[in-house]
């Protein structure tokens, strides 16, 4: 079977995460949004595990079920250098064992959703290898709190402890990441880390795995490519909409070349600002290796429907115009992925011309993306010819994209060679 799962998120008890992120919400979006299976983050935190235990029921070992949704116990945790690491877990007993092994080296391992850990990556690593926990890097390249902010390498990080997997982050995409020969043995996820759930935050990025039941002995197996489980599609923004794609001002968001911030000694000329490295900037400080390994799944560049829905009529992307829209396309059509990346658009324009138009510019590389960085999310421009344009004449129009046509969408089952 084919599930689609977002493997790190948090609850209302991480900082600067909504009240609303609770598991019958968390439920009720993930069917909206199309996704089988969620980690629960923030598992560590007592507080959360109860909640996940009133409101969701034990299916298997390590996995939870509510109306319909798997849950699988994870958490993000933070380390002595502010390396932020996604672990996810065996059952809840492991949880507990982990809990009471971290306590003498966190200070709010039961109060905060994403606790901080006076320990190495190395140590925590060792200690997840212990327990059976599965471990890899959180949004690998951000450049605040990963893994390649403070190091050059995973053995420079991990030392000889092992790994099982390492996320992307939304700035990031596979081909970016497999830059670094390193990487070629691992397995890559694409999760949302959403503070919200809204389906334009959870499962913005998501992980299609093929599996025989969704329970964390099939998902352990797939990321350890094990018995014929395995991911066979990551999916998640266009690099380019990242907050951290290239090298920017942290407060006024004016973007500079490598050279140029070296040149300023990272401080903005412009606003005095702390001008934080991109994530493309510093891949390539990294790369060694021009391709990746053959047996990489493909990923596939989704924008949100909600956002290009809010670009189209000129809303707020959680506003009541664009909620509407929204579930019009998902009555008809089912989800998301299927609107974005599948449904023709002369069918897309029965419900919604304007939309169907953005959709089509996006699938051919011909929506304008301007890039991300600083902090500050990347934006999507639909080219005034195609807005102008009728549905009929779309395949006619020639539309110049400033920063060049990403390569043409095409439908998941084509990656797949499968019906979803």
């Amino acid at each position: 079977m084919l599930v689609d799962a977002d493997l790190h998120i948090h609850s209302h008890y991480s900082r600067a995460v909504s009240k609303a992120m609770t598991i019958p919400n968390l439920a009720k979006n993930a069917r909206f949004k199309g996704l089988g299976l969620v980690g629960t983050g923030d598992i560590l935190n007592p507080k959360w595990e109860e909640e996940l235990l009133k409101y969701a029921e034990k299916v298997n070992e390590g996995t939870y079920e509510r109306d319909g949704i798997r849950f699988l116990l994870t958490t993000e945790a933070e380390d002595d250098r502010r390396v932020h690491h996604v672990l996810i877990f065996p059952s809840i007993e492991t949880v507990h064992e982990m809990r009471e092994r971290l306590k003498p080296y966190s200070k709010n391992i039961e109060t905060e959703g994403r606790p901080h850990v006076n320990l190495s990556a190395a140590e925590i690593a060792d200690l997840a290898n212990e327990l059976d926990v599965l471990i890899g890097p959180a949004h690998a390249f951000t450049p605040w709190t990963s893994l390649y902010k403070e190091y050059n390498s995973l053995k420079e990080a991990y030392g000889g402890a092992k790994i099982h997997f390492l996320e992307l982050g939304l700035s990031a995409d596979s081909e970016m990441a497999d830059r670094i020969r390193a990487h070629h043995g691992i397995t890559y996820l694409s999760n949302s880390d959403a503070h919200s759930p809204m389906p334009h935050r959870l499962g913005r990025e998501f992980n299609r795995f093929e599996i025989e039941e969704a329970t964390f002995e099939e998902i352990r197996r797939a990321l350890l490519k094990r018995g014929g489980r395995r991911i066979v599609l990551n999916a998640g923004l266009d690099p380019r909409l990242g907050k951290y794609h290239l090298t920017a001002c942290s407060r006024c968001y004016t973007k500079y070349s490598l050279e140029e911030a070296r040149a300023y000694h990272w401080k903005c000329p412009k606003c005095g600002g702390r001008i934080k490295k991109g994530v493309h900037d510093r891949i390539m400080e990294l790369a060694d290796t021009e391709k990746g390994p053959k047996d990489r799944p493909p990923y596939i560049r989704l924008a949100p429907l909600a956002e290009i829905i809010a670009m189209v009529i000129g809303k707020g992307v959680e506003t009541k115009s664009v909620r509407v829209i929204w579930e019009r396309f998902l009555r008809e059509f089912g989800s998301e992925i299927r609107v974005l990346v599948d449904v023709p658009v002369e069918a897309l324009a029965e419900v919604h011309d304007e939309v169907a138009k953005a959709v089509w510019a996006y699938r051919e590389g011909k929506l304008i993306v301007i890039p991300g960085g600083g902090g500050k999310y990347g934006e999507i421009k639909l080219p005034e010819e195609i807005r102008k344009a009728s549905i009929e004449e779309l395949e006619s129009i020639e539309v110049s994209v400033p920063d060049g046509e990403r390569p043409k969408q095409r439908s998941i089952t084509d990656f797949l060679g499968v019906e979803t």
